[in-house]
């Protein structure tokens, strides 16, 4: 009989070269990114329906290219929190906010994992273009005014994120796992790798507002739609506030690590 997914990833199969949605077994692979960047053979059973109900059928596929988890059509918008780790704003030299600092990116923004590219335009070509490992929340079905208490029932899943501003720069993956799978969200090792260097390691819970509590508070006299994406923030550790800095550039490689989600790869390049 068909059951709900755990660990969703939308993809392009092999076999008829469409996208589909599917399940993967995470014993089988226990970290799709690196099985993935390493061009192992990923089968996935087919899920039918859309992220939001579907359905998990005993027919596989073989995944050619992973997608973002959720297509752009899909998401309504991206909503970021900034600053919100403590030892983030320890490194920044700043005050603990009161409340969670929010600003928002057009769906335009979103992209897949490797070997979809993080694009980095002409115009940002100026040693600006930074990295941000996320932990991003994928809501499930649409609310306004969601008590704190209730917050996780509005919670679809999870993947990794890395928050960078413009068109094709928001790359999201490798896989969605669902809210039930992830024990507790504010417990995660969470890592950015740059070129093979640690630029970024620290854990969930140094976060400052929790996903209840952000789901609470972006709610609050604002419908939150079904589809949203919620970037809960980054670590210590970003470019600009490196020494020396770090920038992005063409042909860089990044990677996004989360604990019980596994690693978000990607490839920089400049859109010249």
């Amino acid at each position: 009989m068909p059951s709900n997914w755990t660990h969703l990833v939308r993809f392009i199969a092999q076999e008829d070269g469409q996208i589909h949605l599917g399940q993967i077994d995470p014993k089988r692979y226990p970290d799709l990114g690196i099985a993935s960047v390493k061009k192992e053979k990923i089968e996935a059973n087919l899920i039918t329906g859309s992220i939001f109900d579907g359905l998990v059928t005993e027919k596989t596929m073989t995944v050619a290219q992973l997608l973002s988890p959720i297509s752009v059509e899909e998401t309504p918008l991206i909503r970021c929190l900034g600053l919100n780790y403590r030892d983030h704003a320890v490194e920044a030299k700043m005050p603990i906010p009161s409340h969670p600092v929010l600003f928002i990116k057009p769906r335009a923004a979103l992209c897949g994992p490797y070997p979809q590219k993080i694009s980095v335009p002409k115009l940002c070509q100026d040693g600006t273009s930074d990295y941000e490992a996320e932990l991003t929340v994928v809501i499930g079905k649409t609310g306004r005014d969601i008590p704190k208490e209730k917050a996780l029932d509005y919670v679809l899943g999870y993947t990794c994120g890395n928050d960078v501003s413009f068109d094709s720069s928001a790359p999201i993956g490798p896989v969605l796992v669902a809210q039930e799978q992830i024990s507790n969200p504010h417990n995660l090792r969470i890592k950015a790798i740059h070129n093979g260097n640690v630029v970024q390691n620290s854990n969930t819970k140094e976060m400052i507002f929790g996903v209840s509590e952000t789901i609470a508070f972006l709610s609050q006299g604002t419908t939150l739609e079904r589809g949203s994406l919620i970037m809960t923030g980054t670590p210590p550790g970003i470019g600009n506030m490196r020494d020396p800095q770090v920038v992005l550039n063409h042909g860089d490689n990044m990677r996004v690590e989360i604990e019980g989600i596994g690693m978000l790869g990607s490839v920089c390049t400049g859109n010249l």
